[in-house]
């Protein structure tokens, strides 16, 4: 998944306007160490679809299950703590969010969204008034007021709560309750990025405000369906520990756009390829991410629906510079040559027209391509050259062993393991060809795949790893990428999980943000291109597109159809949609 606010994806993986998000992603501690409460209701399961039914009537229709799936299981879905994919698509059902973001990818005061318009920014930059919809409630029946906002800012911003959200936050000055429906927000300086920052969801201050900072991730909401009060469409009210979640519409939700759909429930697989088969089946009606190598198949099935285009999504390969991750504390990516070897080492466009059949396009730096920020030939880009690896290698103080060719330096052999996420079919085949090419210049590769949440919970989240194999699913079109290349994001707290260190990178993201004059931001992230793709803390390898699947079932007018290009673009106003029996 992926990571922008930038999350962690186990399927893409995303990027945050301070947060980024993993596909299949994270960034707390309190999902795996949680058990699961036991379900309160069996999940209703799909009925097979029917090949010979005609569509159905053009009109809405209410009531019905929708039953979507992921491969990988949440972590949180807390607003405050949610860093992967998986806990955002639960999340993003049943909380609403400050603001929404239309199809452009432009922020709105949707008929969902909590701010009943636009903020009001003055003339500085420095100040931002919301105003919040009189009408919003939480699932308990309390309202949502300024409180809830204020409480969630202050606490996203402690580094004690952990939380990603602390880069979107922490250029807040001060956060101010105006009235019980309004927010001052006053900034310490100019943030670009700060109107896709309030794309946010809330959590409510009634609830957990006698909750300290350094135990929010311990703390049950979030992980406990009957203790996390919410604020959207549906309630979470039952969750099956890797097999299930259970999304019931709340019967007083606050909004005046209501949910067709009765009941959605979130099936976890154990891999893409039995998702698959699943949405084939009719036992699941909406995927996410249907690997290249099979959408011709699925499309010859006839039943399902594809949408295909590269999304807001890229794959990396993440070095760690902290020793205490390596036997004698000796950090094998020290060397800046001995990175930029891996990266000519690599065969990335192998990875695109073989891996991902061509649905993709390289990347050399942290933007996706054709954007306005993309930094074009101001990036190195390293072709694909054993021979050039070898020489940085040696160049670098590397030398084969006689025995069997791996290298060798100050006594160490090359050798490290490089973790990915279980069940994930294009990673698998990524790692494949990583260990292949490395082991042709005298590298070894251990891949190891793990199960995605413990994998993002355990090793991820707090830098214990040597090298990992993950994408970032960007969440909002802002190109700032600080909570994951800055020194002052390392963990638990931050994004910074390879604890990766440049001063001039550092300087250069802030200079990035400072300024809302897009030709000067375009000047800086020329320079950051630069600059982070001569010194390598990721070998950033392709931007790639996750093909969307929808069964028979399954209908939407067309001006809301998933879109692809936007972080949880694949349930675009999925309050919108209905199903058919």
């Amino acid at each position: 998944m992926a990571k922008k606010r930038k999350w962690w994806s186990g399927l893409l993986v995303l990027s945050l306007v301070g947060v980024l998000f993993t596909g299949c992603s994270t960034n707390n501690t309190a999902g795996s160490s949680t058990s699961a409460p036991a379900a309160t209701t069996a999940p209703a399961e799909s009925a097979a679809p029917d090949a010979t039914e005609a569509p159905a009537a053009d009109a809405p229709v209410d009531g019905g299950t929708l039953v979507t799936s992921s491969f990988s299981d949440i972590v949180n879905i807390n607003p405050l703590l949610v860093n992967d994919t998986s806990s955002g698509d639960v999340a993003q059902f049943v909380f609403a969010k400050l603001y929404n973001l239309d199809r452009e990818g432009n922020v709105q005061a949707e008929d969902w969204s909590l701010a009943a318009a636009l903020p009001e920014i003055s003339e500085d930059g420095l100040t931002y008034t919301v105003k919040l919809k009189d009408t919003a409630k939480w699932s308990d029946g309390q309202p949502v007021v300024a409180d809830d906002v204020v409480y969630t800012v202050e606490m996203a911003k402690n580094k004690e709560t952990g939380s990603p959200l602390i880069s979107a936050f922490d250029k807040v000055k001060t956060v101010e309750k105006v009235d019980d429906h309004t927010v001052k927000f006053t900034m310490s300086q100019i943030y670009a990025p700060f109107l896709y920052a309030l794309v946010q969801e809330i959590v409510p201050a009634h609830v957990l405000k006698d909750v300290k900072p350094t135990e929010m991730q311990k703390n049950p909401y979030g992980t406990d369906p009957a203790k996390t009060v919410t604020s959207g469409p549906w309630k979470w009210t039952a969750w099956k520990q890797g097999e299930s979640h259970t999304l019931d519409a709340d019967p007083n939700y606050w909004g005046t756009v209501k949910p067709h759909i009765a009941q959605i429930v979130y099936k976890i697989y154990a891999d893409q390829n039995t998702e698959v088969q699943a949405i084939m089946k009719g036992d699941t009606d909406h995927i996410s991410a249907i690997p290249v190598t099979q959408v011709e198949a699925v499309k010859a099935d006839g039943k399902i629906d594809i949408i295909q285009k590269p999304g807001a999504q890229y794959e990396y390969v993440n070095f760690n510079f902290d020793g205490k991750n390596f036997p004698d504390g000796y950090g094998l990516f020290q060397g800046q040559k001995t990175r930029q070897a891996i990266a000519h080492a690599l065969n990335r466009q192998g990875m695109v027209d073989n891996i991902l059949k061509g649905v993709g396009a390289l990347m050399n730096a942290p933007f996706l391509p054709d954007t306005w920020a993309d930094p074009g030939d101001a990036a190195v880009n390293y072709d694909y050259n054993a021979e050039t690896a070898k020489k940085l290698l040696a160049e670098d103080g590397w030398v084969a062993d006689a025995k069997d060719g791996i290298l060798v330096k100050d006594g160490h052999r090359f050798s490290f393991e490089l973790q990915y996420n279980a069940g994930n079919s294009r990673r698998e085949q990524v790692a494949a060809v990583i260990q292949q090419n490395l082991k042709d210049v005298g590298i070894e590769v251990k891949p190891k795949a793990i199960d995605f949440a413990a994998w993002i919970d355990q090793n991820v989240t707090p830098g214990k790893y040597q090298a990992l194999l993950l994408a970032w699913s960007l969440n909002t079109p802002d190109p700032d990428a600080e909570s994951i290349f800055s020194s002052k994001y390392f963990p638990p707290a931050g994004q910074n999980s390879g604890w990766y260190k440049n001063e001039k990178l550092d300087k250069l993201w802030v200079d990035g943000y400072s300024t809302v004059d897009q030709d000067k931001r375009k000047e800086i992230y020329k320079e950051v291109g630069k600059e982070i793709s001569t010194d390598l803390p990721y070998v950033f390898l392709y931007q790639y597109g996750q093909a969307i699947g929808t069964g028979p079932r399954v209908h939407w007018a067309e001006e809301d159809a998933p879109e692809p290009s936007l972080g949880y673009g694949q349930f675009f106003h999925a309050i919108k949609w209905w199903v058919t029996e």
